[in-house]
């Protein structure tokens, strides 16, 4: 009877080690599986960081060659309006000049410029011009 029960003991033991040890290799291939997702999340989250970080450099070289590109056709269009002023003003000194110096040409070319305009707006009221 003692033999029966030391063997009940000793099977009892056997089997809870073995239970208690099948539970503790299940635990531990959880661990790893789950160190293994959170390695794999932290390569994912430094990726999308440099991603974003490289993301964000473009963006900021792009706004420098624009910016860049804008102050060039500012420059580029304060020059013209310049010289749209110069133009204007040679245009209005050859016309005094001309009006002064030779006022025959100069009503020759007021009455053409007229002409001119009154053909112009003769076609558009009739349709005959074309883009």
């Amino acid at each position: 009877m003692v033999l029966a029960i030391i063997i009940s003991l000793i099977v009892g033991f056997a089997s809870a080690w073995i239970i208690q040890f099948i539970r503790i290799q299940k635990i531990s291939r959880e661990v790893k599986s789950m160190g293994g997702m959170l390695e794999s999340e932290k390569l994912i989250k430094e990726t999308l960081r440099k991603e974003n970080a490289m993301a964000f450099q473009l963006k900021e070289t792009a706004e420098l060659e624009l910016s860049a590109k804008l102050k060039e056709a500012q420059t580029t269009i304060k020059m013209m309006d310049e010289d749209i002023l110069l133009l204007q003003k040679s245009n209005d000194e050859t016309e005094a000049l001309l009006k002064v110096t030779q006022p025959e040409v100069h009503q020759l070319k007021i009455k053409l410029i007229e002409a001119n305009n009154a053909i112009l707006r003769y076609k558009a009221k009739y349709g005959v011009l074309k883009n």
